[in-house]
């Protein structure tokens, strides 16, 4: 089968949608070249025609009939975000055969296994770049480029909101909430920032990348997720002491049980070690390192935001779509055939770093060690630092442990004299 031209539908023209609009406008002879067919914007659904809008978008394209342009479309880009009415309409795509591109990361870490269904149902295809990292290429990575490899362990940031904040408490000595407002002055945060700040939006890509990576079904719901919120100037000061930064990490990892192999996934703030190369990832950037089996360490860095930075991967799918379209093929179909089980968030392990508020006396010291002994946490190092006559701060960095051994230390500790209050607990990645 061969098309002159493919009938493109967008849905939502916010700040993605009206850059992707833009960019086929401006480069369609780049875009006709590649492809070998012409890619035209048959109409652009939103909520609201009347709205304020850039100069480029053409207001005759304007639609609020979603279900009309989405029927008579050859790929159905969907840049709305959230879930529905997302859901409905790239279903309703999807069943009806036409090609899909989204960037929506919380619609296929929730609905994900029902769309690929619905895909392999229609032979229609489901394209998803932009919905990790942006402009950087992990998707296509993961899912093309290493499909000859085995993948043992996925270790990235992937939200740059918190990386902004993160960055500027390290590096001005600001309050979280100092940091918060400027992410907000900057566009970089939104006026409710809760899905990124608690960590809920690098948790549904930390789930679309374990999912590619594990070949395994891996959903928002199976990843354990601790946001930012309760990070303190005092905690940036003791990283740095410890010769680390903290960083909000997605980490998924392939894991060896009793059992057989499993999945572990989680986000969380991680002191990282000034060696590691995530460490120097500044400002509101994106960083994913991949363990290959037979490739090693790739690291993708870029742009993770940004209404022209997600539109280039949006389009690097339409490019592969139209192309597809218009001389046959289509995506991958998804890859889920290792259906590996998902440990539980008390079966985490790892380096851990713990902060305590110790009373300033002789056998404290013993008496913790002695309660980590009993958990069978092996201590790596111990930094105690004097407040004043009568408390001082306890530093402990474990050995690999799992979290909830860690926590039955905390609780057995927490009923002893030998602790005031726990400071913090954080995650160490070398």
């Amino acid at each position: 089968m061969s098309l002159d031209t493919v009938k493109i539908a967008v849905l939502g023209c916010g700040t993605v949608g009206s850059q992707v609009v833009r960019l086929l406008a401006e480069r369609g002879g780049d875009y006709a070249a590649r492809c070998g067919a012409h890619v035209e914007v048959s109409g652009i659904a939103v909520r609201d025609i009347d709205a304020p809008r850039p100069d480029w978008i053409d207001r005759d394209k304007l639609t609020v009939d979603a279900d009309a342009l989405i029927d008579d479309a050859d790929i159905v880009i969907e840049l709305i975000g959230g879930i529905e009415p997302a859901r409905t309409w790239v279903l309703r795509a999807l069943r009806a055969g036409a090609t899909v591109v989204t960037g929506n990361k919380a619609l296929l870490a929730s609905h994900g296994p029902e769309l690929h269904d619905a895909a392999r149902e229609s032979g229609a295809s489901l394209y998803f770049e932009a919905a990790v990292a942006g402009a950087v290429p992990v998707v296509y990575g993961l899912r093309e480029s290493l499909a000859g490899d085995r993948v043992e362990g996925v270790l990235g940031i992937v939200n740059g909101t918190t990386n902004y904040i993160l960055d500027q408490m390290a590096t001005h000595g600001w309050s979280y909430d100092e940091a918060l407002a400027r992410a907000q002055e900057l566009g970089y945060a939104e006026a409710d920032p809760t899905a990124d700040v608690d960590g809920l939006d690098a948790a549904a890509k930390c789930a679309i990348l374990a999912s590619l990576a594990f070949h395994t079904r891996v959903g928002i719901d199976d990843v354990a997720v601790e946001g930012v919120r309760s990070i303190t100037p005092a905690d940036i000061a003791a990283a740095k002491r410890a010769g680390g930064v903290i960083k909000l990490l997605a980490h998924a990892r392939r894991v060896r049980t009793d059992e057989g192999e499993a999945v572990s996934v989680h986000v969380a703030p991680t002191l990282v070690s000034t060696a590691n190369p995530l460490a120097s990832v500044s400002g509101a950037f994106n960083a994913v390192v991949i363990d290959a089996e037979a490739a090693g360490r790739l690291m993708f860095y870029g742009q993770g935001a940004g209404g022209v930075q997600t539109a280039s991967a949006v389009l690097s799918d339409v490019v592969a779509a139209a192309t597809h379209i218009a001389h046959g093929g289509s995506a991958p179909r998804e890859s889920a055939y290792e259906s590996l089980p998902i440990l539980p968030a008390s079966q985490v392990t790892g380096e851990f770093q713990l902060r305590f508020a110790v009373p300033d006396r002789t056998g404290v010291l013993a008496e913790i060690a002695g309660i980590f002994a009993a958990h069978g946490i092996s201590i790596a190092a111990l930094e105690q630092t004097c407040e004043d006559d009568t408390e001082s701060t306890l530093t402990l960095t474990t050995h690999h442990s799992t979290r909830s051994a860690i926590d039955a230390a905390l609780d057995e500790l927490t009923h002893t004299d030998s602790v005031t209050r726990v400071i913090a607990v954080m995650m160490r990645e070398a």
